[in-house]
């Protein structure tokens, strides 16, 4: 429930741009892919779907949810420059989903810096596309006044119903931060990252969108980033210092929470705060290929509960939307 997928046209459109987001020759013939926050190495795996059927065989998966590559950042461009290029990815990417049915699932991007065209083309996505909804980047939800400024956005998902998968990215209009001097991928990637994926987390838990739009459902990355282990000391601060005010920890299981590139022992932390119900498998294709499930299967948690991770709670937000 968390890979990327770079085909659909996208390679085309990234060679095309001149500034950051872009795809880049390099003299030895191969190609670097330039996103807002990072650079790396862009090859086959990224577009091709051999070897992510190979993928999914070596590791016994039946399916997986491909999602626009929403860290690049193309999809908080000016509306203007990328809505055209985003549809088409979007109908690349149902036309896949279409030819592989119970294989691959998808959710398209959206062009976030115009609400009012991301609004028309969720509703397009969802009623002419089949696809299950849409990628948010994260710096979007980072508080409630940003999270308020796409209302309209989960007005339409709640009237076509769709599934958000709100994933680390700049906002329209920001800078990428500037690099660490240090350990800056364990910095930016790992401490920096888990954090900003807490803040998206809060947000919707003090928000009223969870109760506005029931039809609207919301995935976070990497098990809700340092969430599962900081909900005590929320509970404790709340106790503390606003008693008539609880951490309303039990907010937190309205969400989803998928395993990509985390360990069995963040899944049994996790298990045992947000519950099995609440977790998906994810994997970060092609970026991250550590086999999910042998993950799970390694991690201290009831078989029933390696059930719900491997696929039943994954299928209920599937079949909600199929």
């Amino acid at each position: 429930m968390h890979s990327h997928y770079y085909g659909a046209g996208l390679p085309e459109i990234m060679r095309k741009r001149h500034g950051i987001p872009k795809l880049v020759r390099e003299p030895d013939g191969g190609e670097t892919m330039w996103a807002m926050t990072a650079r790396f190495p862009f090859g086959d795996r990224y577009v091709e779907l051999a070897p992510r059927q190979d993928f999914l065989k070596n590791c016994a998966l039946e399916a997986q949810l491909l999602t626009f590559p929403g860290a690049l950042g193309l999809d908080v461009q000016p509306a203007g420059e990328v809505a055209g290029a985003l549809s088409a990815y979007n109908e690349g990417l149902a036309d896949i989903c279409a030819n592989h049915p119970g294989r691959f699932y998808g959710l398209g991007g959206l062009p976030l810096a115009d609400i009012a065209q991301a609004v028309d083309e969720l509703r397009r996505l969802r009623r002419d596309l089949g696809l299950l909804g849409a990628i948010l980047p994260g710096n979007m939800l980072l508080d409630l006044k940003r999270l308020e400024a796409l209302r309209p956005l989960f007005e339409a998902g709640e009237e076509v119903g769709a599934h958000f998968l709100v994933h680390p990215g700049l906002a329209p209009g920001e800078d990428p931060p500037p690099p660490f001097e240090d350990n800056h991928a364990y910095r930016a990637s790992t401490v920096q990252l888990q954090a900003g994926i807490s803040q998206t987390v809060l947000s919707l838990v003090f928000s009223d969108v969870l109760d506005s739009f029931p039809n609207v459902s919301f995935q976070t990355i990497n098990l809700g980033g340092t969430m599962p282990v900081s909900v005590e000391r929320m509970v404790q601060t709340a106790a503390h210092r606003t008693p008539d005010r609880p951490f309303p920890e039990d907010r937190l299981r309205r969400l989803y929470y998928d395993t990509a590139s985390m360990g069995p022992r963040a899944v049994e932390v996790a298990v045992r705060v947000l519950g099995a119900d609440r977790i998906v498998l994810g994997t970060d294709f092609p970026i991250f290929r550590a086999d999910p499930l042998a993950i799970v299967e390694a991690a201290d948690i009831g078989e029933r509960e390696r059930r719900q991770i491997a696929g039943e709670t994954a299928r209920t937000i599937i079949d909600r939307l199929c």
